[in-house]
C-alpha cells in the first residue's frame, strides 16, 4: 500500500516509546536526544526555569518535544525499529545536512529544516 505523501510526516507507530496523546513522556524524548533543559528552553522558546517534565510542563515544550519524537520515531521505522541505530544517525554529522549531526540541528534551531528533509527523504524512498 503507497501512502499519500501528506500523511508521512507522522510516524507509524512509537517505535521508540515515547508514548502519544496523554501517555506522552517529554523527558524521554530530551533524554534519548540528550537535550539538556536549556537546549529544549531554547528549542521551545521558554525560559530554561520554565523546563519541567511533569503535568505542568509548558505547552511550549511538550509540543515541541512530540514534534522532534514524531521525526525520531519516523527514522526508527527506516532502521526497521533499531533503537541503538536511531540514536547513533541523530548523533552523527551528516553530509546531506551540511555535515552537521540531526541532533545538532534539533539544538541550534533548525528542527522545521531536519523535519522537512527526513520527510522529503522518506517520500523519495517510497517512490
Amino acid at each position: 500500500m503507497h501512502t499519500a505523501s501528506l500523511f508521512l510526516s507522522v510516524p507509524n507507530r512509537d517505535t521508540l516509546h515515547f508514548g502519544n496523546g496523554p501517555e506522552f513522556e517529554p523527558r524521554k524524548v530530551a533524554e534519548f536526544m540528550q537535550l539538556d533543559r536549556n537546549a529544549v528552553s531554547k528549542i521551545a522558546s521558554v525560559s530554561a526555569a520554565s523546563v519541567r517534565w511533569d503535568q505542568n510542563a509548558p505547552k511550549a515544550v511538550v509540543e515541541r518535544l512530540e514534534e522532534i519524537g514524531a521525526v525520531a520515531n519516523m527514522v526508527a521505522d527506516i532502521f526497521d525499529g533499531d533503537v541503538a541505530k536511531t540514536a547513533l544517525w541523530f548523533r552523527t554529522k551528516n553530509p546531506m545536512l551540511g555535515d552537521i549531526a540531526p541532533r545538532d540541528m534539533v539544538r541550534l534551531g533548525r528542527y522545521d529544516r531536519l523535519r522537512r528533509f527526513i520527510v522529503s527523504a522518506i517520500q523519495e524512498d517510497r517512490v
